[in-house]
């Protein structure tokens, strides 16, 4: 039985999906029910953190000798979700102890670095799911009135080869996927998402001690430090377009300093001050340049051709030609300086190094050199 409810997303109908922690604890609930009763089940009902609650069929679902174990489908909606699909198992044993006892089996990654939701050592299924899963047993055992104790093992069949593809390798979850979900549901092309990521990067990099973020919007950036400084930013924090968030986030953790190195055609968007630098939300990238260029003596038909410029190599181009590159590239570095530190109110040190394709560094904020000491052998190269 699929779920259907939709939302119009930039004048688009996208239908809402449910988190893989909602068909593991449906599963759990399936599982539970036909150990106990010895009765196949062929509908759960399931309550999201969101409050939604869900009817779903659960699938493959079997008795075993001391138990039972069945699946339920992850359905992603409309959005690009690698784990659409994906059939979540659980097994339920019951046991001679008593309580609850949750663990990771095919397809589930286990947790070897701090700063994550789960402990080291434990399957990655983070604390929400972790709840849902668990409430769901324990109220299937007290509708039986069992004293017991129960296993629940959740996996994923070929979770450990999608998982080569996810973020979990770089944050020290090895051999699987992540049971994840914070509502229980799944807002197509959530930004939320990208944003939870980030903040698990970050949390991550703080529990391992790092006091020093080095930030990239995406792999232009990565790709143009190994080139230019040998910078192999193994701990880097990709922040994709959720500039403020990545700012807010390191306030938040506590870390020193923020080093944050990217293409023209994102800090220039911060040098006004747009904290999220998709192209929906703001632009004036050439507006900025323009002005700033006839501030600085261009004349109107100069200005014109730099705020008619298609991208900024180009607007760099005609600054650069007409000597004006150094003079627009401080003030805008000094914007960013202004505008990265207003964020964090003083919490932390931000600095930013701007660069194009084709011209290589542009500038750099008043300590941003400093910084790459941090990051490598940066110093020496510059």
């Amino acid at each position: 039985m699929k779920w259907e409810h939709y939302a119009v997303k930039e004048g688009k109908t996208l239908r809402y999906g449910y988190t893989t922690g909602t068909c593991a604890a449906a599963a759990a609930s399936v599982a539970a029910e036909m150990s106990l009763s010895r009765k196949p089940v062929n509908l759960v009902r399931i309550k999201t953190p969101k409050g939604i609650v869900l009817e779903l069929e659960p699938e493959e679902a079997t008795f075993l000798l001391h138990g039972a174990r069945a699946a339920v489908r992850k359905d992603a909606g409309d959005d690009p979700d690698i784990t659409d699909g994906l059939l979540i198992f659980v097994t339920a044993e019951l046991t001679a102890d008593t309580g609850i006892i949750l663990c990771g089996g095919e397809g589930v990654g286990t947790v070897t670095k701090p700063g994550l939701s789960s402990p080291v050592g434990g399957p990655a299924i983070n604390k929400t799911p972790r709840r849902m899963i668990t409430e769901a047993v324990q109220a299937v055992m007290n509708k039986y009135d069992y004293r017991g104790g129960m296993k629940v093992t959740v996996s994923i069949p070929g979770g450990a080869e999608l998982a080569k593809k996810t973020f979990n390798p770089k944050l020290g979850i090895e051999g699987g996927l992540s049971v994840l979900g914070t509502t229980g549901i799944v807002d197509p092309m959530s930004e939320q998402a990208l944003v939870d990521t980030i903040h698990v990067e970050m949390d991550s990099r703080r529990a391992a001690g790092d006091r020093h973020v080095l930030a990239f919007f995406g792999n232009y950036g990565v790709d143009f430090s190994r080139k230019e400084w040998g910078i192999t930013a193994e701990n880097r924090i990709t922040c994709s377009n959720y500039v403020g968030e990545l700012l807010d986030y390191a306030a938040y953790c506590g870390f020193e300093d923020i080093l944050l190195i990217g293409h023209a055609g994102k800090l220039l968007k911060l040098a006004q001050g747009i904290m999220n630098t998709h192209s929906r939300y703001a632009d004036g990238r050439t507006t900025f340049l323009a002005m700033e260029a006839m501030f600085a003596g261009a004349d109107r038909k100069i200005g014109r051709a730099i705020y008619e410029s298609v991208t900024t190599d180009v607007a760099v181009d005609i600054l650069k030609r007409e000597n004006l590159l150094e003079a627009v590239m401080d003030k805008a570095l000094k914007k960013i300086a202004y505008y990265m530190d207003d964020r964090v109110h003083g919490a932390l040190k931000t600095e930013a190094i701007i660069f194009s394709n084709t011209y290589g560094v542009l500038g750099m904020t008043a300590g941003a050199e400093n910084l790459l000491v941090f990051h490598g052998n940066g110093r020496e190269r510059l």
